[in-house]
């Protein structure tokens, strides 16, 4: 890094879900700065690992958790990382604004962090455009097959399981989540040079959280420039790995980093074991793919979660089933779902009622039974690399495998890169592994994870 950057650390960053937790660590460290991803707070044992770092970060659970939930963790969280010293904190949020007032709450979590950090206003800046993310006038829109959605028209976003799209206009949508006032900057206040004047007349007028537009790499740059000038009164930010982007596209337009070389490309490895918890749609058309391209698809019964004597015997079936079909030479692929039209999601449903089991107990015993069921394909198969699909899910898996964080190592797909991780085990120790979120990604991508 050029001297004209400070020393020590640039940015650390909680990131509300695995897959945007890696996301991250992909745009800083395919960038050149040297970066590393913790999946638990890290002890005695692993802060020797952050010495010269110029990133950290922590991923997190907190998109799927309630305020309650929030108000308990987070601070303790947002300590550690101001005791870190880093020039900014960046809480990361999906690029597709994944919240509700009851889960995942942004507005919860901006409270929390201006709180903690002492912002006279927090900036929200969600666009990502490499990822065909754009916020215009306040109003979010994302590409899904080739054409581009507001988000509450995304065929994916629209229909979330969790977390719904039913407003566009990011201002409405957080308006729900907080009491604090939301103002704009928007993309011609930027390209006029004019964001200055507007920040102050929102924040005069009892602004508390300015939401930032971008649309191209002028309007990213701009924001960027917002977020890093304004460090010392305001060090806490809100936004996707966007805010990453913007980071960069300032710095490099001020010339304080240099080029940096293309990453390695990734090797081929002979086989690879892949979970999947999503029920996106998106993830529905890569598993097909997958076993159109000779991968052994292997559905989990997930309605068997709500009794445990009949989900230590599935969890034992499809470790089972995977070691076989790896023994014959196959790449494997275990499955909560193939998309929300999956009989089995309205058999999940329908055993979750007629039980009586809490939905959020029950997703997280799936989505740590997948983890269980990996770490048994890694240790007995002896791979090297393996696969997480679903946003909840890989945190889920990751924790039930024991993982403690990760390093970038190779692009896969743009916010989904080829992680090495970090364990105490070690047959996991090294391991090669990409955590996904459902809308990442290309139809091929379980074939890409090979190499």
């Amino acid at each position: 890094m050029n001297e004209a950057l400070p020393g020590g650390l640039l940015l650390a960053f909680y990131g509300d879900d695995f897959t945007g937790s890696t996301a991250t660590l992909e745009a800083l460290a395919f960038a050149g700065l040297k970066t590393i991803l913790f999946f638990e707070a890290p002890d005695e044992g692993l802060l020797h690992r952050i010495e010269g770092y110029q990133a950290i970060g922590i991923a997190g659970l907190s998109r799927s958790k309630s305020p309650r939930w929030m108000a308990e963790h987070l601070p303790p969280v947002f300590a550690a990382l101001k005791n870190a010293k880093p020039q900014i904190v960046h809480y990361k949020i999906c690029s597709t604004f994944d919240s509700a007032p009851e889960t995942g709450s942004i507005g919860k979590a901006i409270e929390l962090g201006a709180a903690a950090f002492g912002n006279d206003w927090t900036p929200v800046f969600t666009a990502v455009p490499e990822l065909s993310r754009w916020q215009a006038f306040g109003t979010l829109f994302a590409g899904a097959g080739g054409a581009v959605y507001r988000i509450d028209r995304h065929p994916v976003m629209k229909r979330h399981p969790v977390t719904p799209m039913h407003e566009a206009d990011l201002r409405l949508h957080l308006g729900q989540q907080t009491a604090w006032k939301i103002g704009l900057i928007d993309l011609a206040d930027l390209k006029s040079g004019k964001a200055d004047r507007k920040i102050a007349r929102e924040t005069a007028d009892g602004a508390k959280i300015l939401l930032v537009d971008a649309v191209d790499d002028e309007t990213l740059a701009a924001a960027g420039n917002i977020m890093w000038e304004g460090r010392a009164s305001r060090p806490f930010a809100v936004g996707s790995q966007g805010v990453e982007y913007a980071l960069l596209a300032h710095w490099r337009a001020q010339g304080l980093t240099p080029p940096v070389p293309p990453p390695l490309p990734m090797r081929k490895v002979e086989r690879l074991a892949a979970v999947s918890g999503s029920v996106s749609p998106i993830t529905a058309q890569q598993i097909a793919f997958a076993a159109q391209h000779g991968f052994d698809v292997i559905a989990l019964r997930t309605r068997t979660a709500v009794d445990d004597r009949a989900w230590a015997e599935e969890l034992e079936r499809a470790t089972r089933s995977g070691l076989a079909a790896l023994g014959r030479g196959l790449d494997v692929l275990i499955c909560s779902a193939r998309g929300p039209d999956d009989p089995e999601v309205a058999e999940l449903n329908a055993a979750i009622a007629s039980s009586g089991s809490e939905r959020d107990a029950i997703s997280l015993k799936v989505g740590s039974g997948l983890g269980i069921i990996l770490n048994a394909l890694v240790r007995d198969a002896k791979l090297d690399r393996a696969v997480i699909s679903g946003g909840d899910s890989s945190g889920q898996a990751s924790i039930a495998m024991g993982l403690s964080g990760v390093t970038a190592l190779a692009p896969l797909a743009p916010g989904a890169p080829l992680c090495k991780a970090i364990a105490r085990a070690p047959h996991l120790d090294g391991l090669e592994i990409a955590l996904k979120g459902g809308q990442m990604g290309g139809e091929d991508f379980f074939l890409r994870a090979k190499g």
